[in-house]
């Protein structure tokens, strides 16, 4: 095959690069990764079933090999047998030493926790990573970033389709994980989304899949400060998810994806250093590219950086590989705040928002003068990035604004809520006063049923005794004596059953 020649390849457009060997089979939602000259591509989906094989991709031969990596274990007699990788698909790759980390993903047997398997590229063993700490709860479509000696994790699908926010660390050479605790505003959830990292500090979430709707959205967190923002950009993008991205340079570059309807044909880029979307290039409908669930990786060639894209689906399943020389901006180009006079007046900039934050207004204005004393060239270049800079600020004043005077009519919405349903309370006090005072009149009743009721038995206790009386009397009149029967009344009578005689004492003749 002839030989791969980087120079010739024009720039900013897909081409296809020529390979030979065992092709590997058409897939998506794969992990690829590049080392020292060679793509790594492991494992995948294709109609529902997982892949578990391993493919390499050597560039300087254009060549493809199969291999079968062999599972390390320390109690084996040899420390190998021939248990083979799992099958996964969603799960992620990333370089670390002389081996490749897999992070999570669905499998068969998918275990409640994230699982960590790696690949050792001298040997191809693979071996289970013991992890230790806050280990996060198994997922797919997540992003997992390399920071330094840190692996940062976010979002994806859990089980049974839960959609997640959550943001963990695993520390590489210890191996134990921990829960990030985060300030400000969260990144919704999603999964299928793409993650970059820039100067080493800031972590960048962009697009994915919500639980009804493709994204667009770009969250960047400060792993200084741990606090999220979702800053003013300019440029204009498409939601998209199951995308790719790749970083060069001060660039990050998106690849496919799509919207539900169709795939995402633009390759987009990033200023990382001025946060300045634009389009790189387009590709036709039903492009490889144009695909969702991709892989996009770089590497170096001649001393040109290139961007390799291989997989993916769009209708069709696709095992192509596709090429990309961007073009890369001048290294000697002036970045925005290199000079004292736009650093100063960056920090002006910045406390009329930290003002605006607090609710208070005040109209942005910089000293010109300090922009443009001097006369050289770079200065006059610096004025006009600063100038950009301040409508940038200019517009993202005016945003706040808006979104104050949007917070406003929802706190008056959420005070009238409050006020009806106080009234609704003071209602229902009122209620309760009047039940409560029914209450104590109820009772009061129930005070006096007793006493009644305290008397009647009394009465009750009173008759039985004149009955013994009465039945005493009539067996035996005598007994009784004299006094008692003078003394008989209508009462005693009337127990007795006959009527009163009012002449009864009288002596007869």
């Amino acid at each position: 095959m002839e030989a791969f020649q980087p120079s010739s390849i024009p720039y900013d457009q897909w081409i296809p690069l020529p390979t030979s060997g065992p092709r590997p089979s058409a897939r998506y939602k794969h992990a690829a990764e590049v080392v020292e000259g060679k793509l790594y591509v492991v494992g995948g989906d294709r109609n529902g079933r997982y892949m578990s094989d391993v493919h390499i991709l050597d560039f300087k031969t254009l060549t493809w090999t199969a291999v079968k990596p062999t599972f390390y274990q320390e109690d084996d007699l040899d420390g190998r047998s021939h248990e083979p990788f799992p099958a996964s698909s969603c799960h992620r790759l990333v370089k670390w030493g002389n081996k490749l980390i897999a992070v999570g993903g669905y499998m068969k047997h998918s275990p409640d926790t994230v699982t960590v398997r790696a690949i050792d590229v001298d040997t191809h063993c693979w071996s289970v990573v013991q992890t230790f700490g806050e280990v996060p709860a198994a997922r797919g479509g997540h992003s997992v970033t390399l920071v330094g000696s840190r692996l940062f994790m976010f979002g994806g699908e859990g089980a049974k389709g839960r959609l997640l926010n959550d943001l963990h660390v695993l520390y590489l050479e210890t191996m134990k994980w921990d829960t990030v605790k985060t300030t400000q505003e969260l990144p919704l959830p999603r999964f299928d989304h793409a993650a970059a990292v820039h100067a080493e500090r800031y972590l960048l979430i962009f697009g994915g899949c919500s639980r009804s709707a493709c994204l667009d959205d770009l969250h960047i967190l400060d792993l200084h400060t741990m606090e999220w923002s979702q800053p003013q950009i300019q440029g204009e993008v498409n939601a998209r998810a199951g995308h790719a991205g790749a970083v060069i340079g001060e660039n990050w570059y998106i690849a496919g994806g799509g919207d539900n309807k169709s795939g995402a044909r633009g390759t987009l880029v990033l200023s990382l250093s001025k946060l300045v979307w634009s389009v790189l290039t387009d590709v036709e409908e039903q492009h490889p590219v144009a695909s969702e669930g991709l892989t996009l990786t770089s590497f170096s060639s001649e001393g040109e950086k290139l961007l390799v894209a291989f997989g993916g689906y769009n209708g069709k399943y696709n095992n192509e590989v596709f090429i990309l020389k961007p073009t890369l901006k001048s290294a000697s180009q002036p970045k925005i705040l290199k000079s004292p006079a736009a650093a100063a007046a960056a920090a002006s900039v910045k406390a009329v928002y930290e003002l605006t934050r607090k609710g208070e207004t005040l109209d942005l204005k910089v000293d010109t003068k300090e922009v443009t004393r001097g006369s050289s060239k770079q200065d006059t270049v610096e004025k006009d990035s600063l100038s950009a800079r301040i409508n940038l600020l200019k517009s993202a004043l005016l945003e706040t604004r808006t979104n104050n005077s949007k917070h406003k009519d929802q706190l008056d919405e959420k005070n009238q809520t409050y006020a009806e349903l106080s009234k609704e309370l003071h209602s229902v006090q009122e209620q309760l006063t009047a039940e409560r005072l029914r209450c104590s009149e109820l009772e009061i009743q129930i005070s006096d049923l007793r006493e009644k009721l305290e008397s009647s038995h009394s009465l009750q206790q009173e008759l039985q005794l004149l009955q013994v009386q009465l039945s005493i009397f009539r067996q035996d009149p005598v007994a009784m004596g004299p006094s008692i029967q003078r003394k008989r009344s209508g009462l005693f009578n009337w127990i007795a059953g006959t009527p009163g005689n009012p002449d009864e004492d009288k002596p007869t003749h």
